[in-house]
């Protein structure tokens, strides 16, 4: 082996965490490594966040051209589609984003360790030692051992992993995860989504546009099940008549592969004795993700968990550094537990080093994370549904605007969905905002500034919104908190 390099910092894990931390961390002059045992920008450039949302816009585009465009007056003998082109425009852009994260890294003088980082001491300076890289789905075993490199700290952001279903194990082919279905070869005829969540709803949404009969169990009595229940109810009617099939209140008590395809034997929640079947070609499995923490640390070494994820001081104290219970050992990101999302993860990873270097920084306002959904209409929330605002006893109005008479809904054609938002009584603070409908990602920052600086629903009134534009649904929501709505 090499002589040991040694680091002020050692990232593991390139994700949007992780390579926004390095980043960040080399800004305030800490030499700094990144080992990623896989490819550069971790799951959310290259499984998750960024080529989904290329595939998505894929089928919108699809649906659009089928659906509305001989209304628009666009007319077309027939639209094809060319599915390896629809996944090889996907994969296209992980690898300019791959690049992209290479670039940063070596702006800023980042050493990119390619490789599976195992912690091996804590006593003085952290060691680790890398292996050959073993590639996303790690069996714990690794490869040979490459090198020993130390750090007086280590920030893990290694994220998370799609769970499985203990009697159906995945086997990337007829029981797939979220990755498989970005890469399929051929576009199944009938597929099984189990789950609702985001994930499960945007390739229930990709694969039916294309002309896959999807249908979707969830187990809980509605589908996307941590939005307020108006948007849900709204959501299941429209992705209903888009041809989604929906078993509420659901699980999955069996997989049987058969010959083409499997059988899933469905059992409802309450009533164990009604079952049903279900025959398809592939079975998606969405139901959440777990801590991606194999093969991290040695013999001997052990760290703190609760509930499967890294233990840090996170949701302790007031101004946490993400401390593990190991010394001079951090972690952030989907690799702490909940809310799984890319954007928490880089302002985690942003709050860990700036606090490493004794900076003074405000942190994450947890209370203000948006969330969003990205099939069409897309769905956007931030802060308290309803039903949390009624459980925590809090005195509250409601604003609801529709989108079927909002001037640019109907200009564009997309009239489904509503905007919802909550406002405590008497001084109309934001305690909360759902949308259900057009641009509804784009839609939330509002609100999320507006609520990050304690804004309240008369100063979202009291700014004027240019017209026409899907932004004046919040003016016109904001409005009816206080009974005066104009267009509703």
């Amino acid at each position: 082996m090499a002589d040991t390099k040694h680091y002020d910092l050692i990232v593991i894990g390139s994700g949007p965490g992780g390579y926004v931390g390095a980043i960040r961390a080399a800004q305030l002059g800490m030499k700094t490594a990144c080992v990623e045992r896989d490819k550069l920008g971790g799951v959310c450039l290259n499984w998750g966040c960024i080529p989904t949302k290329a595939l998505l816009h894929n089928a919108e585009l699809y649906r659009e051209a089928i659906t509305h465009g001989k209304e628009w007056g666009i007319e077309t003998s027939g639209v094809n589609v060319n599915w390896d082109q629809v996944i090889g425009r996907s994969r296209k852009i992980t690898g300019t984003l791959n690049n992209g994260v290479a670039y940063l890294f070596k702006k800023n003088k980042i050493d990119h360790i390619a490789g599976h980082a195992k912690i091996t001491s804590t006593a003085g300076p952290v060691t680790i030692e890398v292996s050959e890289p073993a590639g996303a789905y790690y069996d714990g075993t690794g490869g040979a051992a490459k090198e020993t490199i130390t750090a007086e700290r280590v920030m893990i952001s290694t994220g998370a992993a799609p769970k499985q279903l203990p009697f159906a194990p995945r086997d990337g082919k007829t029981i797939i995860d979220s990755s498989d279905a970005m890469s399929l070869k051929k576009r199944p005829d009938r597929m099984l989504v189990v789950g609702s969540g985001a994930i499960g709803m945007e390739f229930a949404y990709f694969y039916n546009a294309f002309g896959t009969e999807v249908t979707v169990v969830e187990m809980l009595d509605r589908i996307l099940p941590i939005e307020d229940d108006d948007v849900s109810k709204a959501a299941q009617r429209v992705f209903s008549k888009q041809g989604i099939t929906f078993h509420t209140g659901t699980t999955v008590k069996a997989i049987d592969k058969a010959k083409g395809g499997v059988k899933a034997t469905l059992v409802d929640v309450k009533d164990d004795s009604k079952t049903s079947g279900v025959e398809v070609d592939v079975v998606l499995v969405a139901v959440g993700v777990g801590a991606r923490c194999d093969g991290l640390l040695g013999d001997g070494i052990e760290m703190e968990l609760v509930n499967g994820h890294i233990k840090t001081d996170y949701r302790d104290v007031p101004e946490p550094t993400y401390a593990t219970s190991l010394p001079g050992v951090y972690a952030i990101g989907d690799v702490i537990g909940p809310p799984w999302l890319a954007h928490v993860a880089s302002e985690e990873a942003v709050t860990c080093v700036e606090r490493m270097a004794g900076h003074h920084t405000l942190g994450v306002d947890y209370d203000s994370i948006p969330g969003c959904t990205y099939c069409n209409p897309q769905i956007a929330s931030i802060g308290l549904t309803e039903r949390a605002v009624k459980e925590q006893g809090i005195e509250y109005n409601v604003g609801k605007y529709q989108f079927k008479g909002h001037g640019k809904a109907i200009a564009v054609g997309a009239t489904e969905g509503i905007v919802k938002l909550i406002t405590s009584k008497p001084y109309g603070e934001i305690l909360g905002a759902h949308i259900f409908g057009e641009d509804a990602s784009e839609l939330i920052a509002e609100i999320a500034i507006a609520k990050r600086l304690e804004a309240t629903a008369e100063d979202i009134i009291s700014t004027m919104h240019a017209h026409p534009t899907m932004h004046e649904a919040l003016h016109d929501a904001a409005l009816g908190t206080e009974g005066r709505m104009i267009h509703g």
